[in-house]
């Protein structure tokens, strides 16, 4: 930093040697730059984790093409709007089961559990609790070890990352070779309704397959996927359960206007469904590291970026290319809204029914990946009545 700039400079990080990009200008040219100057490229150590042997050697531009090739139909709005009664319901099965016979709970484990199971649900139509839980362990050691220093000596967090990863693949190659074991059996004219999908529709996973994807890669693309899924949305729900903690008059408002909406409703879902709606020049070749915290955390764009300060976004919003939460053009994230929407739904339900308090209001935040709690966020619990 000291050499170029605290927006741009050289470094060797998870092993390569690379520019960091951070900044609006930084955003700009990745965003405004995408398959013209830039393409997608992943560390080699992102990939001995995430990706099968046979695959590690492709292009990430391609890799990336191909997962975003499946999304789509499963994250545009119509399917969207199927989704929302199941995540509503789902909420209330967590909240009832995991939160509401305790005093204390903590937040970010619980979060991760119910996200975690919800994707599963959605995307692979699995609801066996101890299939999820069995499916979800090995995903901590590998976010843990995704962004550590890439030496793969027994013992090092990489070194349970790759081995977690495997484990990963494996048990999702199972889960494959079952499905295709069921749809072999059923009537060719049968295999585009699996009932036990919402809204009737084939999932993420039986597409894959029925689009001739081989086991290696789609456990590759799965597990790739679940590992997008696993702490982001999670974070999220987690901090803002903490930011209502310690502004409790925003807590009263937001809990004014979401008891007003009947939950599992067709009135809910409308309500639902109505909220939701300088440049650096890069030399040939080089690899650069897009890093969006360190322009969020910018009092440059932001004064006092550390504050909860909902205003700030007030009237014309932050500045363009520096508030880029889901990254930007050609490289926004395809799970946006469906992140966005299963966080409303769950924060709809854990706000009219509990107020809360936290047990450690100093409490130490820490980055892997993700932000989260150091302790997981734990807070007491009250139970309220609408």
């Amino acid at each position: 930093m000291s050499k170029y700039s605290p927006e741009v400079f050289r470094t060797s990080l998870l092993g390569e040697d690379m520019v960091v990009l951070c900044g609006a200008s930084g955003n700009k040219v990745l965003f405004s730059g995408y398959d013209k100057y830039i393409i997608s490229w992943w560390p080699y150590a992102f990939k001995n984790i995430l990706m099968d042997p046979s695959s590690v050697g492709n292009s990430a531009n391609d890799e990336a093409a191909k997962m975003r090739s499946f999304l789509p139909q499963f994250l545009k709005p119509d399917s969207l709007k199927n989704y929302i009664l199941v995540m509503d319901s789902m909420a209330k099965e967590h909240l009832q089961k995991e939160w509401s016979p305790c005093k204390e709970v903590k937040v970010f484990a619980l979060s991760k559990k119910y996200t975690f199971a919800l994707g599963c649900k959605l995307f692979v139509s699995i609801d066996d609790p101890k299939y999820v839980a069995k499916l979800a362990e090995p995903f901590a050691q590998v976010m843990a070890g995704l962004f550590s220093l890439p030496i793969n000596l027994p013992g090092t967090p990489y070194n349970r990352a790759v081995k977690d990863g495997r484990m990963i693949r494996e048990e999702l190659k199972a889960l494959i070779t079952s499905r295709k074991m069921e749809l072999s059996m059923e009537d060719n004219n049968n295999n585009n309704d699996n009932s036990k999908n919402p809204g009737g529709k084939m999932d993420l996973l039986t597409s894959m397959i029925l689009d001739g994807l081989d086991e290696s890669e789609i456990s590759s693309k799965m597990g790739g996927f679940f590992i997008a899924n696993h702490d982001t949305a999670s974070a999220a729900i987690t901090f803002i359960i903490s930011y209502l903690a310690d502004y409790p008059d925003v807590y009263r408002k937001v809990f004014q206007v979401l008891r007003l909406l009947p939950p599992a409703s067709g009135t809910f879902r409308e309500a639902i469904q109505d909220f939701m709606y300088a440049g650096y020049t890069i030399p040939k070749g080089w690899k650069a590291c897009w890093n969006v915290y360190t322009t969020h955390n910018n009092p440059k764009y932001f004064p006092e970026p550390e504050k909860f300060d909902p205003s700030r976004f007030e009237g014309n919003g932050p500045p363009p290319f520096t508030f880029v939460p889901f990254g930007g053009g050609p490289r926004m994230c395809p799970g946006k809204e469906y992140a966005r929407l299963q966080i409303l739904v769950f924060m709809h339900n854990i706000i009219t029914k509990f107020k809360w308090k936290k047990l450690n209001p100093d409490e130490e935040i820490k980055f892997i990946g993700s932000p989260f709690p150091a302790k997981g966020l734990p807070v007491s619990l009250e139970t309220i009545q609408i």
